[in-house]
């Protein structure tokens, strides 16, 4: 009898444990495969990681670019998107307090907090301000920073941005349970790395979807570094209290007075385009917002050249072999008129998202 009490009690503690050192020799490993491959500046009380590609040529009066990664993220994912166009204008690239190897420090889990310490970063290495480029939640980022920290941001560029209250203000079902205090440091240091390792793939097509990912686009944009159980458990603080600060802030939206320019695809499988980008283009007074058809949630991946176009366009400085937003779009949307890649990742848009996308596509310009 004392046998079968004790297999079940051994069980249930020896498998967590054995889960927790898979995780910790799994972020050993992580770490020595995608190592830190930039400087790192102390601002606003942590230590923050960031990359910097200076412009080459007539490219090197443009004024910098600093882009923002989105959720589950680091400054890979954008790094590998720009690769093709290094030189081409000064390039910066951050990992978010909290992700890559940025440290999280106290207050920092929110927008506005993460734009506070990226405005000191522009101070010190930027001073003259950039364009802000944000993706998904590195939009709301972005947004936060141009709202907060005006001197700093010359114009605002947001791809498939996450900016709005949505209905039901739902996210996926672990966010909540990471994002916990007690169960969610032992969820992260248990489940998060074994998880994140068998949907890695499939999530990946979920982002994407309709588009087909790039060839080696988890290990161009070290994806794994996210599962690593500290930046897991930041990811889901970040994500989880997107609603609250978006509930609380977007009647400031119009306060932001620089160009802007909204990027979105209309087959969005990550966020509703028609509650965030059409919520931009309403919101900012001088917003144009473009959308890419057929497009999912990785706008800047999909279609990097229209990315480069819109900073051109809100920067004034034209980029060497880049055409305008329109233009871009045009010859993006050629390419992937076909892509039915992700047929199982659908995001069901309530209410009046069709009407509202048809009238953006029509406008093509500011919908306001």
């Amino acid at each position: 009898m004392e046998l079968f009490v004790a297999i079940p009690i051994g069980l249930a503690l020896g498998i967590p444990v054995l889960l927790a050192l898979f995780s910790f020799l799994a972020t050993l490993v992580i770490e020595w495969r995608y190592p830190r491959v930039g400087e790192i500046a102390p601002v606003d009380g942590i230590d923050l990681h960031y990359v910097v590609w200076p412009g080459e040529g007539a490219g090197a009066d443009i004024p910098p670019a600093l882009f923002i990664h989105g959720a589950t993220g680091n400054l890979h994912d954008q790094m590998s998107a720009m690769a093709p166009f290094r030189g081409q204008l000064p390039m910066i690239f951050i990992d978010r307090p909290g992700h890559g190897y940025s440290g999280r420090g106290h207050g920092h889990d929110r927008p506005d907090g993460q734009a506070r310490a990226i405005a000191a970063l522009i101070a010190t290495i930027a001073p003259e301000g950039v364009t802000a480029v944000g993706h998904s939640f590195g939009g709301a980022v972005a947004l936060n920073l141009a709202m907060n920290h005006p001197d700093r941001v010359r114009g605002l560029v947001m791809l498939s941005p996450a900016t709005h209250p949505w209905p039901g203000g739902a996210t996926s079902w672990y966010y909540p349970l990471a994002a916990r205090p007690v169960i969610g440091r032992f969820f992260a240091w248990t489940l998060a790395m074994p998880g994140g390792f068998l949907r890695r793939k499939g999530g990946i097509a979920c982002v994407f979807a309709p588009n087909r990912p790039p060839k080696g686009y988890a290990s161009a944009a070290a994806i794994d570094l996210a599962f690593r159980p500290r930046h897991f458990r930041a990811n889901a603080i970040d994500v989880e209290g997107l609603f609250d600060h978006v509930t609380t802030t977007q009647d400031r939206y119009s306060s932001v007075t620089c160009a802007a320019v909204i990027l979105t695809g209309d087959r969005d499988t990550v966020v509703y385009e028609h509650v965030h980008s059409v919520g931009c283009a309403r919101d900012l007074p001088n917003a144009a917002l473009f959308v890419i058809r057929n497009c999912g949630h990785k706008s800047d991946h999909v279609a990097p050249r229209a990315v480069l176009a819109a900073v051109a366009r809100v920067s004034g400085y034209p980029i060497k072999g880049i055409a305008s937003v329109e233009s871009e779009i045009a010859g993006v949307e050629a390419a992937i008129a076909a892509d039915r890649h992700g047929p199982d990742c659908v995001l069901e848009k309530p209410g009046d998202a069709g009407d509202l996308l048809a009238a953006a596509e029509t406008a093509r310009l500011p919908a306001t």
